[in-house]
């Protein structure tokens, strides 16, 4: 593939999007942060906007364009469904595309044979319901999550998240009986230990010490894990840490959420990252890739645990049928091809990450599985210190060269291009970001 192509940034389309931006846009949204872009079309892996400008795209729009930017055979599946019927509310009708749908999901969703779906909007909506579910069906008050996680901005969701400060500021009181707990973050440990001598101390801490002084076992509803950590860093687990985990959680009668927001819907190789630990969860949330770009969030669980009564909780909008027969075409695509060129092209892409490493003093840790990949940027190797300005600069700049990628924890670039990525686009992003670091670093 050819390099992208960028005329002007900003261009003079694009500058005056910005003003009336400015005047009737919340200013929470973060467009005015390390760089944005109007888009006005995308195609596979390509996006072009306002101007005209041709952007690389290997964040896709946080990886939720999984089959591309306007696949046909998602776009067909959308237009059809617009000509015959978009809303009857899903709360009190039966939808044909819902519960189709819901049927796929809960054939392919790790777990409990029999599996029952939820139907909402997005991510944190998803997140929201398994919150309630756990409580409504365990009766205990307490929730359990990780430092660094990501699990949305709605209260609920965002009292289970800890990532960044920004998203908690002047939010107090947020949702109570939320514990948060280290993440087997190996790179970083927060124990200052190395694996697998650690013998999974983080493991160990839940126990002897949460449980011991913080909050009594038998009260905990569930454990919020993401198999790959998202925003947070994407970090990856230890071999082994989520089947122990796991155990830990059986133990004690308390519910494992699987996040699956961020790293399911085929992106690591599998259908559900979870996948790669041999672990069943007892709930399952997905959103983001589920639908190609429509908004759409699942929550699936085993029809013993959620056996909410009727009215318990509903949504107006969620499994809306466009949406729904949306994701019935993306998990055609997924099953069809997509699953398996992420296991393929990701291999080759991580194996370039980490040639990448050897050769630059400051980029380090190539890191994950299929297409949920990154590396750190770093002042030292040897100390492992995080260089955030320096990261900053080379999304920033790749950007300029029209490369979109996107930052995650304190120091990581994240790549998540959409599964229909070939090796020839990946050889095109790592030239473009090989041009980028002789310019940040000067070399």
């Amino acid at each position: 593939m050819a390099k992208p192509e960028i005329k002007k940034l900003p261009g003079p389309k694009f500058e005056a999007i910005i003003e009336k931006d400015k005047k009737y846009i919340s200013p929470s949204y973060t467009r005015d942060g390390i760089y944005s872009a109007a888009v006005a079309r995308g195609e596979g892996v390509n996006v072009w906007d306002v101007d005209g400008n041709r952007f690389l795209d290997f964040a896709a729009g946080i990886a939720v364009c999984a089959t591309g930017h306007c696949h046909p055979k998602v776009v067909e599946a959308i237009r059809d469904q617009a000509g015959k019927l978009m809303h009857m509310s899903g709360t009190d009708f039966y939808y044909p595309p819902q519960v189709n749908l819901a049927e796929k999901l809960a054939e392919i969703t790790p777990g409990a044979p029999n599996k029952r779906v939820f139907f909402s909007n997005s991510g944190a909506e998803a997140v929201e319901a398994a919150m309630k579910l756990a409580r409504y069906h365990s009766k205990r008050p307490y929730w359990v999550a990780y430092y660094g996680a990501f699990h949305g901005r709605t209260f609920g969701a965002l009292s289970l998240s800890s990532s960044k400060a920004i998203q908690r500021e002047h939010f107090a009181p947020l949702v109570p009986q939320v514990v948060h707990i280290p993440y087997p973050t190996c790179y970083r440990c927060s124990f200052k230990l190395e694996h697998p001598k650690c013998n999974y101390a983080c493991l160990s801490y839940i126990e002897d010490v949460v449980f011991k002084g913080e909050l009594p076992a038998e009260e905990v509803a569930a454990f919020f894990v993401e198999p790959i950590q998202g925003e947070g860093g994407y970090n990856v687990p230890p071999q082994g840490y989520m089947k122990r985990l796991k155990a830990l959680t059986e133990k004690y009668g308390i519910l494992f959420v699987d996040d699956e927001i961020q790293a399911g819907m085929g992106r690591t190789g599998k259908m559900f990252a979870i996948e790669h630990d041999e672990v069943l969860p007892d709930i399952v949330t997905m959103a983001k890739g589920i639908a190609s770009g429509l908004p759409l969030g699942a929550t699936v669980a085993s029809a013993s645990v959620m056996d909410w009564a009727p009215g318990a909780h509903a949504s107006t909008f969620g499994g809306n049928p466009i949406a729904c027969r949306a994701a019935s075409a993306t998990i055609e695509l997924l099953e069809e091809s997509l699953i398996a060129n992420a296991a393929k092209v990701g291999a080759y892409f991580k194996e370039k990450l980490t040639e990448l490493c050897s050769n630059w003093d400051y980029v380090d840790h190539a890191r994950g599985r299929g297409l949920v990949l990154a590396v750190e940027i770093v002042k030292s190797k040897d100390t492992r210190e995080g260089w955030a300005e320096k990261r900053n600069a080379v999304v920033r700049q790749a950007f300029m060269r029209g490369l979109i990628i996107l930052g995650c924890g304190s120091s990581g670039i994240r790549f998540i291009p959409p599964l229909v990525v070939t090796k020839e686009d990946v050889d095109t992003a790592l030239s473009v970001l090989e041009d980028t670091l002789k310019e940040v670093f000067k070399r």
